[in-house]
């Protein structure tokens, strides 16, 4: 289970938006980050991996979308389930096999 989050969805589309637009402005982009988030009350690494995330998703930066990232992980999960399940059939059917083989040579 993941860990609850400790920013709000609109905390973050906010702070995200406000980084975004000061760092379009020449005048107010150096230290844009930094100055956001201590306004925010958020760490200024935080920030960053937001802005780089909604830059991804919105097709500005190259990298995994957040919509491609959660699907990847849905797929490993399915994968990881389907891995148990054949183990899981692999040694049911040794064992009937082999309860087959002892039956018989009684």
């Amino acid at each position: 289970m993941a860990a609850p989050k400790k920013y709000s969805p609109e905390l973050r589309e906010r702070a995200t938006r406000m980084a975004i637009e000061a760092r379009a402005d020449p005048a107010t982009s150096r230290g844009a980050m930094k100055r956001i988030a201590e306004q925010l009350g958020i760490h200024p690494e935080a920030l960053r991996t937001w802005v780089r995330q909604a830059e991804v998703d919105g097709g500005v930066r190259p990298g995994a979308t957040t919509d491609e990232t959660a699907r990847i992980a849905e797929l490993e999960r399915e994968v990881r389930e389907l891995r148990r399940a054949n183990e899981i059939l692999k040694t049911s059917a040794a064992f009937f096999a082999a309860a087959e083989l002892n039956r018989r040579t009684k």
